[in-house]
């Protein structure tokens, strides 16, 4: 289950689908529809031991099997993973101590596409960009500024909870 909104509940959306069968577009607890997912990789790759984990939050599309980030390029998340590709990600919701829920994702992050992203086709993100806009902007196209690429998290582990069912 990727929670997307406050309103996402597993078996039991909107709509009357499993949340976990994608997305739904209800407003969270900000108002505005949209949750980031945050991000912790290690800094510096594996050449700094004992550094704490460098963390980020991201929007992101969730596509039934993997979870894609649009990073900046010229950011420290983005050389870091190219030294150490190994990620860990947290999407939650909710407020109230017995609305809490949540997923963390792990595993190795994957670079997909052209860097930085100008709108080439490409067939690897054709899913993500159909997806992405739609969630986080509440447009149909994909806007391309030349600063921003694909990362892919195909998660090796997944760890949910949901206080609700408590």
């Amino acid at each position: 289950m990727i929670p997307d909104t406050q309103s996402d509940v597993k078996g039991s959306g909107p709509d009357g689908r499993d949340a976990a069968a994608g997305p739904s577009h209800h407003d969270d607890r900000r108002g505005s529809g949209r949750v980031p997912a945050r991000t912790a990789h290690l800094p510096g790759g594996d050449g700094f031991p004992g550094r704490a984990p460098a963390r980020g939050a991201l929007w992101f599309a969730w596509d039934g099997s993997s979870l894609w980030l649009y990073s900046i390029t010229r950011s420290r998340r983005w050389s870091d993973l190219r030294k150490d590709p190994r990620i860990s990600v947290v999407v939650d919701a909710g407020e109230a101590y017995d609305e809490l829920r949540g997923v963390e994702l792990s595993g190795s992050a994957v670079f997909v596409g052209e860097a930085p992203r100008t709108g080439e086709p490409c067939p690897e993100v054709a899913e993500a960009e159909r997806i992405f806009p739609v969630k986080n902007f509440g447009i149909e196209e994909m806007p391309h500024d030349g600063r921003h690429a694909w990362l892919r998290l195909t998660p090796e582990s997944v760890v949910s909870w949901d206080f609700r069912k408590l």
